[in-house]
């Protein structure tokens, strides 16, 4: 079993190009469910879903916040479906787990908020520039990601299993971001319309090229636009608060 553990570091590693930060913490909480394990004699591929709930359990009585939980059940989730690719294992023990609620004081991605409303409210032209247009606003609200980040996600990075976006920021500081249903729902319709791309860009314009940030800028300040016309009783309001929200989130208006 060693010899699986230290072939998916390998993988991580040099194929997922994994932060050295990210590769550290993998390795700990591994080591930690291997700690919780021995007790029990039971080795990672004789794991079955109960023991993950009772080391959730046996965490969240140590008061460890949810959100490390959910980082180490993450971990595993990585790990156990990289076994199952070896087909070291048969059945996926991450199947039945359920992880922990993030508190509301710590949200993982912002809320339907009057703001996604007001968007609905937007006409987005039809076709691949206006599903495009539409997910750059989208990626920038619910994540907080910059501009540069945004432009740099790879496809890659898209992790629709676990709900997540891997994002390499300022200094090659690699984190992960948790995102919601609707938004992992989006990402998949815009790559269902189809395009070719040499970059393995998440996002590329319709001849399959990566997108500037100057793109980028004049999306976000055509929609600023578009809010201040959606509804003229008061527009400074609905347009000061748009723009609000995707400065605070990296848009860099």
């Amino acid at each position: 079993m060693e010899t699986s553990v230290q072939s998916f570091f390998n993988y991580i590693e040099y194929e997922k190009r994994y932060s050295k930060h990210t590769l550290e913490a993998y390795r700990n909480d591994l080591d930690q469910f291997q700690a919780f394990l021995k007790p029990y004699e039971k080795q990672f591929s004789e794991v079955n879903h109960l023991d993950i709930r009772n080391w959730i359990v046996t965490m969240m009585e140590k008061k460890i916040s949810a959100r490390s939980v959910n980082r180490k059940i993450s971990a595993l989730k990585s790990f156990y479906k990289f076994l199952m690719r070896k087909g070291v294992i048969k059945k996926n023990p991450l199947t039945k787990v359920q992880t922990p609620k993030i508190s509301k004081r710590l949200p993982v991605f912002v809320e339907i908020t009057g703001i996604e409303k007001l968007l609905k409210r937007i006409k987005f032209p039809e076709g691949y520039e206006g599903q495009l247009d539409r997910l750059v606003i989208e990626l920038l609200y619910n994540t907080g990601m910059r501009r540069s980040e945004l432009i740099n996600l790879k496809i890659s990075d898209f992790d629709s299993y676990n709900a997540q976006l891997k994002v390499l920021g300022k200094g090659n500081k690699e984190r992960i971001i948790p995102i919601h249903n609707e938004l992992v729902r989006s990402i998949k319709v815009f790559f269902e319309l189809g395009r070719t791309t040499s970059e393995n860009c998440l996002l590329t314009d319709e001849h399959g090229k990566k997108l500037t940030v100057a793109y980028v800028y004049s999306t976000v300040k055509k929609y600023l636009n578009l809010v201040t016309t959606v509804d003229k009783k008061s527009p400074h309001t609905l347009r000061h608060t748009f723009a609000t929200h995707l400065m605070n989130n990296g848009a860099d208006i």
